[in-house]
């Protein structure tokens, strides 16, 4: 077999090893071609405990739920949405990039995964968690900015709330004396 056919050979087989790497299933590479390129989408990733994500990340991650749209995921402490639940621990957990399927509320709030911290010190990617209660009354969300800097008496953020599904809304969680919910920083975040 000559040089240039065998080196053409190699190389595809590499690109299509590359292709599966990504995710794109070999069958589909193979058939595709030598032109064919794959196609990058927000997907959540499987990803260690021990890797870091930018605040960046964690909002464009939430944000991949579709969010107080029409193609939001419903809640559901059953289901699952490419491997994590559909609840607000799952939710988060995804936007995260923890291991699938994430753990509960009372473990995002655990030294494992997270330091607890001011209200008035969350910043875009913190969480707000009430671990309290049951699976019915605990509750997590993703913080994303004050609605007034100044006065920090409310903020936007990001949840997984039952009833509805994925939401992006006006939130005052945590900022009443003797709230049960309480502002931390995900230990991911760098």
């Amino acid at each position: 077999m000559p040089s240039s056919r065998r080196l053409r050979i190699t190389l595809g087989v590499a690109a299509v090893g590359a292709v599966a790497a990504i995710g794109v299933p070999s069958a589909v590479a193979s058939s595709a071609g030598p032109a064919a390129r794959p196609v990058a989408r927000p997907v959540a990733q499987d990803v260690s405990a021990t890797a870091t994500i930018t605040r960046a990340q964690v909002i464009a991650r939430a944000k991949t739920w579709h969010p107080h749209t029409s193609k939001r995921v419903p809640y559901s402490q059953n289901k699952t949405h490419g491997g994590y639940r559909t609840d607000c621990s799952g939710y988060v957990s995804m936007a995260l990039a923890l291991s699938k399927p994430g753990p509960n509320t009372v473990g995002l709030a655990s030294k494992t995964y997270s330091t607890r911290i001011g209200m008035a010190s969350l910043q875009k990617g913190d969480l707000v968690i009430d671990a309290s209660g049951n699976n019915h009354t605990r509750h997590v969300v993703i913080f994303e900015r004050w609605v007034n800097s100044k006065t920090k008496k409310s903020y936007w953020a990001y949840e997984q709330r039952g009833g509805y599904g994925t939401d992006h809304r006006v939130l005052k969680y945590g900022l009443s004396k003797g709230s049960q919910y309480h502002a931390y920083r995900p230990k991911k975040i760098r």
